[in-house]
């Protein structure tokens, strides 16, 4: 068996005690010390996870936005220097889901690529795949760039500790080149709210990776794991690549508004038409249990006798004090604020349809 990654923080998530297993090929800190107060720190102070497993492609040359044009599923014309464009998606002839990705313009000519730690090789592949007769150089740079990510209602006061007054200045979804935090140069610190909370990407050279981390703990932010990671995005609805979306599912089933169809045709663009015009068989949505029990992938939705969807994920809300999971329903029994019933090992478990997020921010 091979023998999982490590991240230039892998020492430091062992010092601080995490519970450590694979993930996506990676050894990753699943829990510290509590995933409930890890959550409840992000969501009313500030929390730090390491997201270094991330897949970051650098896309490079005079043909680089005529490429991304046509793997993408968004208007790459109309991505500005220093903006995120996204979340968007690469996608198959069929329309599914190759990836999720973040698109980042560093110039006219320069463009990263965010994607899931689970597809990195596939994505650096399928970008590739179409580069032949164009300007252009792809290279893989998750190894040479760490990436933690600060997310909480306290980020921007923990960032003004540790960084210039520019930062300050840093709009939601933009991001700015060689940022200095904790008097190291960065490659990019970027805005976004992935858990719902006002939040930051800090990408460093990989050497520098454990100081900005100790310096984001010294000033006030609380280590967290996966585990929390997890259910933070799940109580606000996001999906996650292999759980909730696929190489089989397509935006329109995901209600995942990653693409725009105001533009030329991209790969996948003639069966997502298709699709939206003809309509879908299931909708995802929530599903908020009565109890604090969780319901897990695979476990059953039923309307009276009839199976009407399954889990894809779940997890217990701290906020809500309950469990939730995210689902696909049959779309004639999409009905929100609808009674059903959740099996979970066995167990018919009383819960509503309920539409995204699951709490509000």
């Amino acid at each position: 068996m091979m023998a999982s990654l490590k991240t230039p923080l892998y020492e430091e998530h062992v010092k601080l005690g995490a519970t450590i297993s694979d993930f996506a090929g990676w050894s990753m800190p699943i829990v510290y010390e509590s995933t409930i107060k890890e959550h409840l720190s992000v969501r009313k102070s500030a929390g730090i996870f390491d997201v270094s497993h991330m897949a970051r492609i650098l896309v490079k040359g005079a043909d680089s936005a005529k490429l991304l044009q046509k793997l993408i599923a968004k208007n790459i014309e109309k991505a500005k220097e220093g903006r995120m464009l996204g979340p968007t998606a690469f996608l198959n002839e069929q329309g599914g889901f190759i990836d999720d990705i973040m698109v980042y313009k560093l110039s006219e000519k320069e463009y990263l690529i965010v994607g899931n730690a689970v597809n990195r090789e596939k994505d650096f592949s399928w970008i590739k795949r179409f580069t032949e007769g164009l300007e252009v150089k792809v290279a893989d740079i998750t190894f040479d760039i760490a990436m933690i990510a600060l997310q909480g209602p306290d980020s921007s006061k923990i960032m003004k500790k540790l960084s210039t007054s520019d930062i300050m200045d840093l709009d939601f979804l933009h991001f700015k080149k060689e940022i200095e935090v904790a008097g190291v140069k960065s490659f990019l610190v970027s805005r976004s709210g992935w858990t719902g909370e006002d939040g930051y990407e800090i990408m460093i050279p990989s050497d520098s990776a454990s100081k900005i981390w100790s310096a984001l703990i010294k000033a006030g932010a609380t280590p967290c794991g996966l585990a929390a990671r997890d259910s933070l995005r799940i109580e606000m609805g996001y999906c996650l690549y292999g759980e909730d979306i696929d190489e089989n599912t397509t935006p329109l089933e995901a209600r995942y508004w990653v693409f725009t169809f105001n533009k030329p045709p991209y790969i996948g663009y003639d069966a997502l038409l298709k699709k939206y015009e003809e309509g879908v068989d299931r909708i995802r949505l929530g599903i908020k249990l009565k109890e604090r029990v969780v319901p897990r992938r695979g476990c059953k939705i039923y309307m009276g006798e009839k199976c009407i969807g399954e889990i894809t994920s779940g997890t217990y809300s701290p906020v809500l004090n309950c469990g939730i999971g995210i689902a696909y329903i049959d779309s004639r029994h999409a009905l929100v604020g609808a009674p059903v019933v959740v099996d979970i090992r066995g167990k018919k478990r009383k819960a509503k349809i309920v539409d995204f997020p699951f709490i509000t921010k």
